[in-house]
């Protein structure tokens, strides 16, 4: 019987990634793999590492990945400009989006 190698590659149709790892969090034990509603992603071959993100255009930004992320800070979203939320202090008149204050 012949051995078959099997390879993925990410589905990368835009410049944008919707979701971000951070390496030096994330401890790559592949819980966001099981919980993706839509399979956005595939374990890493590296034990360790990040999953590969196969299909970030499919991504719902349900969250359900980082509620269940034991990891705290390992995934972030890259929301698109029309769903980011902004508001603005009242006391200052500074407006804030992302945690950033805009002047």
């Amino acid at each position: 019987m012949t051995k078959s190698k099997l390879s993925a590659l990410p589905n990368i149709t835009t410049p944008n990634t919707q979701v971000v790892f951070n390496p030096e969090i994330c401890v790559g034990c592949n819980r966001c793999v099981e919980v993706c509603q839509v399979d956005v992603y595939i374990p890493n071959p590296v034990k360790g590492k990040p999953p590969i993100i196969l299909h970030p255009d499919e991504c719902w930004y349900c969250g359900c990945c980082v509620i269940d992320c034991p990891c705290p800070g390992a995934i972030n979203f890259n929301w698109p400009l029309q769903q980011r939320g902004s508001w603005k202090d009242k006391v200052t008149g500074k407006v804030y989006r992302d945690n950033v204050a805009f002047p």
